[in-house]
């Protein structure tokens, strides 16, 4: 199963994502990998209705282009994470609900090659009660 690697720091133990090559809290160096859990709670969100530009275009046209969620994952209590969400729907979205890492299609370069990025899909928990 897909996994995000964020950092955690060896000194005070704060947690971030992406990993940084020093704390952000503390200042140290002694920056470690640490993986996030796969699953959280929506914390926040919006629907991205415009194209958006590098490096964060996927390859969507004016023509193409359908709106997206975003939203701001809590992973237990551990670290929030700002992402792409499989939903776009604001009606189905609900602050509070649990939320899941997938893997999703992001684009094709022009070579051929599929690019993947992550993103979180709500599990069907509805009541965010987990």
């Amino acid at each position: 199963d897909p996994q995000l690697i964020g950092g955690r720091c060896a000194e005070c133990g704060s947690v971030t994502f992406p990993q940084p090559p020093s704390c952000a809290r503390c200042g140290s160096t002694s920056v470690e990998s640490h993986p996030l859990p796969r699953r959280g709670t929506l914390w926040t969100f919006t629907t991205q209705g415009f194209l958006p530009k590098e490096p964060y275009a996927g390859g969507e046209t004016p023509e193409t282009f359908q709106p997206f969620g975003v939203g701001i994952v809590e992973l237990g209590d551990v670290v929030r994470v700002e992402s792409r969400l499989t939903e776009a729907d604001p009606g189905r979205l609900r602050i509070g609900m649990e939320m899941e890492l997938r893997i999703v299609p992001f684009r094709t370069d022009d070579d051929g090659t599929e690019v993947m990025t992550f993103a979180f899909a709500p599990t069907g928990d509805t009541d965010g009660e987990g």
